[in-house]
């Protein structure tokens, strides 16, 4: 039973190794090259002749547009190859070639310039198959926490998909999901090209870490409608952009004699590949079954915190260890007197949470 409520802050005792740096994983794009009044160019891909008709339909009728009225031109994958987009374009047939999915990732659309992959799907959800991916390979409008906006480079994978939920009490935990389906992803992707090991990390709730800096984020949202909740998640990764922290081909480039590269197509049909075991595996038994492997990729466990709570105009400091995560999907903690509490993030920092809102647990 949830017994009390209040409001604190907290610092680590001891906290994970990481050098500080900015909480955007953005680099900045100059203005200039982002005509935003220009139509965004959306090529419909897909794995199979049932995708290629959605793709024709889609582009018939039109369907497809931008929020506040922004401009899009709908291309067929057959289209691709009138223009010149360079080495750095992201390589649609290596990625469907590459996916071995049933229903995420068969259908996709991609750009070279977008404002925003997140807003391509939950803007037209309900036009797009559920499973829909929209990758670009620059984006100047990208979405995060809090509202945050992320301005992303070349070489950074970033994508967003859509799905479908019908309880809403599993909703907020699908985060986790795709927490670990990206970091499961990258340690396929090693395994079947011979590279070195690379330990991603999972910083909770939603950011990915590498040797201590941050090289990814997840964002998740959701509408309701017609009984069930629309959800669009979407991920931003460091690939092969090694500013402005580090990225996977340094790391990898550090490790390994041999001129190695990670691919943004292997990953993002890596993650897809993994993402629809675990989703299926998640739907019908629950997070639980998950759990002791997504325990081993966070780095939380056992973490001690001190907790900064106000009692009335004093500041009282006590100590609590994590434990886990809650039913609920918040982190689960013990303090020095062996109550259990739950932790919800109030706020987003990069000293992992300027406030919290502590429960105790009965």
């Amino acid at each position: 039973m949830l017994v009390q409520s209040s409001r604190f802050r907290f610092r680590f005792l001891f906290p994970p190794i990481q050098k500080r740096i900015p909480s955007s994983l953005s680099f900045s794009v100059a203005s200039s090259a982002m005509d935003s009044a220009s139509p965004s160019m959306l090529f419909l891909c897909g794995k199979s002749s049932s995708e290629w008709e959605v793709a024709k339909s889609l582009k018939i009728n039109d369907t497809l547009n931008l929020p506040n009225g922004g401009k899009v031109s709908a291309l067929l994958q057959s289209e691709i190859n009138t223009f010149r987009f360079g080495e750095y374009a992201f390589n649609v047939d290596l990625f469907l070639n590459s996916l071995s999915t049933k229903r995420f990732g068969r259908f996709l659309i991609w750009s070279p310039l977008l404002p925003s992959t997140h807003d391509v799907v939950s803007h037209n959800f309900c036009e797009l198959p559920v499973g829909t991916v929209c990758v670009a390979d620059t984006q100047f409008k990208g979405r995060g926490r809090s509202k945050n906006a992320w301005e992303s480079p070349r070489g950074c994978l970033m994508f967003s998909f859509t799905l479908q939920m019908e309880d809403g009490k599993t909703v907020p935990l699908v985060q986790y999901v795709v927490s670990l389906a990206v970091t499961e992803a990258i340690k396929d992707v090693c395994d079947r090209n011979g590279f070195p090991f690379i330990n991603v990390r999972i910083k909770w709730p939603n950011d990915l870490y590498l040797n201590g800096l941050k090289v990814g984020g997840i964002l998740c949202t959701s509408t309701y409608k017609s009984k069930k909740f629309n959800v669009s998640c979407g991920i931003g990764f460091n690939v092969g952009n090694e500013k402005p922290t580090t990225c996977l081909n340094t790391v990898l480039k550090e490790l390994s004699t041999t001129p190695n590269e990670f691919r943004r197509e292997d990953v993002m049909a890596a993650f897809f590949n993994k993402f629809e075991m675990f989703y299926d595996i998640f739907i019908n038994q629950g997070f639980q079954t998950l759990e002791e492997l997504y325990y081993r990729t966070w780095l939380h466990s056992g973490q001690r915190v001190i907790v900064q709570e106000k009692n009335e105009d004093r500041v009282v400091e006590n100590v609590v260890t994590i434990q886990g995560l809650t039913s609920s999907g918040y982190l689960l903690a013990i303090g020095d007197d062996n109550q259990m509490c739950e932790l919800h993030p109030d706020g987003n920092s990069f000293d992992f949470f300027k406030g919290l809102v502590r429960r105790k647990l009965e």
